[in-house]
């Protein structure tokens, strides 16, 4: 009897064991900004430094085809937040801009929407978002934090609401000045020219034109230009800023040792909260221009800034590994590694120097749907429940970590919505072999620009597109012109029937098949045709976060550290650094 009771306790306490092993995780999600997939050692870069992010597939899973839900940094965040395609949730573009550039734009991730980190935080997760955020800010005033992380589900905020631009960092040239000269200046001249020609008619007695129009029309223009010079002579101020929570704590932002500044605020939240689960997402400047390295790594690699950017990221990764090493949480912690979509080819600095990364046999980069704009690393490792060493070939998407940490959490998937990601558990486990997404929807913006079909019963994973961007140079592989590609109009060639690949056999999307080269060329076709319907069916109206209306700047929700007349000014975080210095 006494056996018979031992036994059972001991099969109790390994029940329990195994319970708290994969369930209710540590989740450490990494998110870098235009990493390339071939920046990496783990896929096969040989010339960059990647020790511990290359760790990470050493002692986890390496997924091969990991497709981010979009090719540009906002919409990409909103599907990786909520498991949603960005369509929607009105996080897509019908205009030609398909992210927030203005800290003061009205637009961002709805209220409505669920996150991963609203279902975490209502499990007792503390959850914490450091480095860069890109869904929005205000709605009506500049202090109502309607699209703010803190309303999102994030118990702790410190890092950018915006993105890192060039314009942010002095010497590093302009990501407006080209379309302002493009599609600013000529205008004003054709309107400065017209004004003159009338007040000369108006002179010389030929037209009659009443004074006071000209006179306000020529009011009118100058505020217009006023407010222009002054927005984007002080853009810097206005929209490159450091926030802890709800207050600018450094405006503009300073890149003296910013990522190390990231890194220790990840620590310290991971050190704060080593007795209750924690989700922890750092969300990396790196590698998005403006590019910038501490002076531990600057000139160190072979491939100038940009490579010294990587370099140092990887080191704020080892940095994570360690502290949760120390604390001895590795074992029950979920690491995520991977970027919100794949390099920004197009940069080049002033100066001629690649600013952009690698994306390695893939065609395109950023902006595009080409595999080189959406197929990103995507590493996973948790010691122990995910076997280590493992390579999976099939379709992901970052739309799946939604559900994946929400069900480790023990939390219900929201039931009155779509989710499209699924559970990779099942699949991360060996359970099964198959990924659930048969197929999955690349958009350009708001537009569905190509579909991808992964059949069951096939190795084969088809990939058709409806358009495709127009490449200036038309022999390069980007769009140069423009700095990105747009998705409509004179900037897109359409394809009736649409192109077709199979990227089992031509990952690199050189040469599309025809009826000749590929005897179920309609059949195909016809499947994700019919695909196309079922989900075009299953969409919703949502207000648009991206209309004109909601990207332009309104001065009266700008945020603000000081007076807007004192140019914003503010350094909190300097200060505080030489307060603890001098304590110390």
């Amino acid at each position: 009897m006494r056996l018979l009771l031992f036994l059972t306790v001991c099969q109790y306490a390994i029940r329990s064991v195994h319970t708290y092993s994969v369930s209710n995780p540590n989740v450490v999600l990494l998110m870098a900004d235009d990493l390339g997939i071939g920046d990496l050692g783990c896929y096969g870069n040989r010339t960059l430094r990647t020790p511990y992010i290359d760790r990470l597939a050493k002692e986890g899973v390496t997924l091969t085809q990991h497709i981010a839900a979009s090719p540009l940094c906002t919409p990409s965040r909103a599907a990786f937040l909520t498991g949603r395609y960005p369509i929607r949730s009105g996080m897509a573009a019908f205009s030609r801009v398909g992210v927030f550039l203005f800290s003061a734009s009205s637009g961002g991730l709805p209220s409505e929407e669920i996150t991963f980190s609203k279902l975490l935080k209502q499990r007792g997760y503390a959850t914490a978002l450091i480095g860069k955020w890109h869904l929005g800010m205000n709605c009506e005033s500049s202090n109502d934090f309607c699209h703010h992380p803190l309303s999102h589900g994030f118990d702790y905020f410190y890092g950018l609401t915006v993105t890192n631009l060039r314009d942010c960092k002095p010497g590093q040239g302009s990501v407006f000045l080209k379309g302002i000269q493009r599609y600013l200046v000529i205008p004003v001249q054709i309107l400065g020219v017209t004004l003159v020609s009338l007040a000369v008619v108006h002179y010389v007695g030929l037209l009659k034109v009443p004074f006071q129009a000209l006179g306000y029309c020529l009011l009118l223009t100058a505020i217009s230009l006023a407010v222009l010079i002054f927005f984007f002579y002080h853009f810097r101020h206005l929209n490159c800023f450091l926030m802890r929570d709800h207050q600018i704590i450094q405006q503009p932002l300073s890149y003296e040792n910013l990522t190390q500044r990231l890194t220790t605020e990840a620590v310290q939240f991971i050190g704060r909260n080593t007795d209750v689960p924690f989700l922890l997402v750092l969300s990396y400047l790196h590698v998005h221009t403006a590019l910038y390295a501490s002076n531990m790594f600057r000139g160190k690699s072979k491939h100038g800034l940009y490579g010294d950017a990587v370099e140092e990221m990887d080191w704020s990764v080892g940095q994570i590994l360690n502290v949760l090493e120390k604390y001895n949480l590795k074992n029950k912690t979920l690491i995520y590694f991977s970027s919100d979509q794949g390099a920004h080819i197009e940069e080049i600095s002033s100066s001629g120097e690649v600013h952009g990364g690698y994306n390695g046999i893939y065609k395109g980069g950023k902006s595009t749907n080409w595999e080189g704009g959406i197929r990103v690393p995507g590493l996973l490792r948790w010691p122990g429940v995910i076997p280590a060493g493992t390579y999976m070939n099939e379709p992901t998407s970052n739309m799946d970590i939604f559900p994946t940490i929400v069900k480790l959490a023990g939390a219900q998937l929201p039931y009155d919505r779509i989710i499209d990601g699924h559970d990779l558990m099942p699949l991360l486990q060996g359970k099964v072999t198959r990924s659930k997404h048969e197929f999955l929807f690349h958009y350009c913006n708001a537009y569905l620009n190509a579909v991808r079909w992964h059949p069951g019963n096939s190795e084969s994973v088809w990939k058709a597109f409806f358009f495709t961007p127009n490449f200036n140079p038309e022999d390069s592989n980007g769009c140069y012109d423009s700095h990105v590609c747009f998705c409509h109009g004179g900037f897109i060639t359409r394809h009736d029937p649409p192109l077709l690949f199979d990227l089992s056999r031509d990952p690199e999307e050189k040469v599309p098949l025809t009826p000749k080269t590929e005897s179920r060329f309609y059949e195909i076709l016809r499947v994700i045709q019919l695909a196309v319907a079922n989900h075009t069916r299953s969409l919703q109206a949502v207000p648009d976060q991206l209309s004109w209306d909601n990207l332009l700047w309104k001065p009266w929700l700008q945020p603000c550290c000081s007076s807007l007349f004192q140019s914003c000014y503010c350094d909190f975080e300097s200060e505080d650094s030489l307060l603890d210095v001098h304590s110390g």
